[in-house]
């Protein structure tokens, strides 16, 4: 935090009226200092980069700020920094008209993985060998890490609570850190009576200075004459840590990024996408309806899709100030108990989400799709050793050399025409994996695939490692005795367990709040997340949440996880390709493309359950879902955090 004090310190008589109290008591500042989801002084904070991928390849190139550029992924644009912008450029466009409207511009192709190559690069003429070219997200998962490590490094080790949202987003539980700070400049606090029921003092001040921070107005019935309280004062230093994170990330790494700063996730996360770029929002309690009064409705997580649709068909409304007016009772009625209770809290802006500090990812996975398809068993081992290059470099990073963390399986899809083929097998445990091994195991699983026959020509191509768990330390397992020379001195080594007793289970993994990306979740068809919504960010404003590519080339980890922005756009122009399954249309081959390779990941989902051998924990009915009354095998509860899977 700034050595500048953004209030007075704390004095005897100082704030007026000494017999007025706060509306707070002694036992929720208690539960501050324990980032409890329902403390209402709870201090929450999203960070987001602006336009994440343009800033990578800006500061890759060593540009100045005001050059045009954008990120093109074969013909079309994932990432369009704000100096593009102004001349026209989104990410609706192909890069042929964004040439048209600056031909200044810079469009820089991603990195690609060659056909045949061994590490990606950058490579001219990618845009012109779709065939046989891959995308490779790797240069901005490295900056990502730097930016993760540099924002942790400004937070107290022992406080910090950070939660990965995204290639390019995080939350931050600032709770636990502003309680500290508000017992260091207000010692009294830290004696509470023995009655925590009893309201705290009000804070010694009568003005907060709020800097540069984008500060929303105040509800209708509030005033800024009136005295802050303590909420005020918790999100006040909240954005003075948020400001000097970004202030760190800025100077180290010369990255910008936009803040929100509320009273939760959802508010929190609104508030980074209101004022782009590399400003901070912040949204008082005494000023939510105000901000959220603004909204539609459909902007919000998880109100968007076929659930925002439903419910602006029913109420004839897509504001958040027209729906406010329905009574919870005829919420309830025509959404369901469950539904109608977490939309009636939503546009309230009550949200106990928790930040979720955990980032470890469950799945790896690169792909690709052959445009002309392949027909060969050696095409396909070129595409083998990339897919395999490509994951082992992320298992690396991972600290699978370090025996940190390691896969338990392997799989393979492949794709022939309407049909999908799988096969997967455990990697053996006593070894070290390194490219050799991953590969062979691939090759096997694509002769088996191959055995069947009526394989070519093949259209699409995955492989996949999964079953992540930490690394075992301690006695040599039952499998090394089986091995001889450097493999058994491999499996001592990876088998080492410590000699104090101490239980080394992994904990029950969990996923984040808003769903783990794995190859399940990336796929997963979710409300809201329909692929025209994933091309709009919050406010309407373009490329702002995500800034994720949507090819069905792009690898994939766990912890990407991605909130789609909750708005449709509608096409208006005439469409030509048409979708037998689903009998939807399109208005481009790329589009329409995608929309296949969706079908295809619904089968490969499909198939991954069906043939494996554990039982898969239910995820809980989401807003709009009736728990189904059947069995107790039904019934099962998803581990928290998970979101139900639907390909509707």
């Amino acid at each position: 935090m700034s050595s500048s004090q953004p209030f007075e310190q704390s004095s005897p008589t100082a704030g007026g009226d000494a017999t007025k109290r706060s509306k707070f008591t002694y036992r929720q500042l208690a539960h501050l200092a324990l980032s409890s989801v329902t403390c209402p002084l709870r201090v929450i904070a999203h960070i987001d980069l602006d336009a994440f991928y343009a800033q990578c390849e800006m500061v890759r190139l060593g540009l100045p700020e005001d050059k045009p550029l954008a990120v093109q992924q074969w013909q079309s644009l994932i990432a369009v920094n704000y100096p593009a912008r102004t001349f026209g450029i989104s990410r609706m466009l192909t890069a042929k008209e964004a040439r048209k409207l600056c031909p200044d511009a810079i469009l820089q192709h991603v990195a690609t993985w060659k056909e045949g190559d061994v590490k990606w690069a950058y490579h001219k003429d990618a845009s012109a060998n779709m065939a046989t070219h891959k995308v490779s997200l790797d240069p901005y998962r490295l900056e990502s890490r730097k930016i993760l490590a540099c924002m942790k490094g400004c937070l107290p080790p022992d406080l910090q609570r950070v939660e990965k949202a995204g290639i390019d987003e995080v939350f931050l539980d600032l709770s636990a850190q502003v309680h500290s700070i508000l017992l260091e400049h207000y010692p009294e606090l830290s004696s509470p009576p023995k009655d925590l029921s009893e309201f705290l003092p009000l804070p010694p001040t009568t003005v907060l200075d709020w800097k540069a921070d984008a500060l929303v107005d105040l509800d209708v019935s509030e005033t800024e004459d009136d005295d802050p309280d303590w909420d005020d004062v918790a999100i006040l230093l909240g954005s003075e840590i948020v400001r000097d994170v970004r202030a760190a990330v800025r100077e180290q790494l010369k990255y910008t990024c936009s803040g929100g700063i509320a009273h939760n996730k959802m508010l929190s996360k609104l508030g980074s996408a209101h004022r782009k770029p590399n400003q901070q929002t912040v949204i008082r309690n005494r000023a939510i309806q105000q901000f959220l009064s603004d909204f539609k409705f459909t902007k919000i997580r998880n109100l968007g899709g076929k659930l925002g649709t439903q419910i602006v068909d029913t109420f004839e409304t897509d504001t958040v100030s027209g729906l406010l007016e329905v009574p919870i009772e005829r919420l309830k009625q025509k959404l369901g108990d469950e539904t109608g209770s977490w939309v009636y809290q939503t546009i309230r802006g009550i949200d106990q989400s928790e930040v979720n500090s955990r980032t470890q990812i469950k799945s790896m996975l690169s792909a690709k799709s052959f445009r002309p398809s392949i027909n060969t068993r050696e095409q396909a081992s070129r595409w083998l050793r990339i897919f395999v290059g490509d994951i082992y470099s992320r298992l690396v990073e991972e600290g699978v050399l370090e025996n940190k963390r390691r896969p338990k399986t392997i799989n393979l899809h492949f794709r022939h025409g309407g049909q999908t083929k799988s096969r997967q097998m455990p990697i053996p445990l006593g070894k070290t994996i390194d490219e050799t091994i991953l590969f062979d195991l691939a090759s096997k699983l694509l002769g088996q695939i191959i055995l069947e026959g009526n394989v070519w020509p093949c259209a699409n191509l995955s492989l996949s490692v999964a079953g992540f768990e930490d690394g075992i330390t301690g006695n040599m397992g039952i499998g090394g005795f089986l091995l001889k020379g450097d493999e058994a001195k491999a499996a001592r080594e990876n088998d080492y367990r410590p000699e104090n007793g101490a239980s080394d289970r992994p904990e029950k993994r969990q996923q984040t709040e808003h769903g783990a990306r794995s190859i399940q979740g990336f796929f997963s068809k979710q409300p809201g997340t329909d692929e025209s919504e994933k091309l709009e960010g919050s406010h309407g404003e373009i490329g702002e949440i995500g800034d994720w590519p949507f090819d069905e080339e792009d690898n994939i980890t766990a912890t990407h996880q991605i909130h789609a922005p909750q708005s449709g756009f509608k096409n208006a122009s005439i469409t030509s390709y048409f979708c037998k399954q689903c009998n939807e249309t399109f208005e481009s081959d790329n589009s329409f493309q995608s929309h296949n390779d969706w079908h295809f990941a619904k089968d490969l989902h499909d198939e991954d359950r069906r043939l494996s051998h554990t039982p898969q924990p239910r995820p809980k009915p989401g807003p709009g879902k009736k728990k189904n009354k059947g069995s107790k095998k039904d019934a099962a509860k998803s581990e928290k955090g998970q979101s139900k899977l639907s390909f509707g």
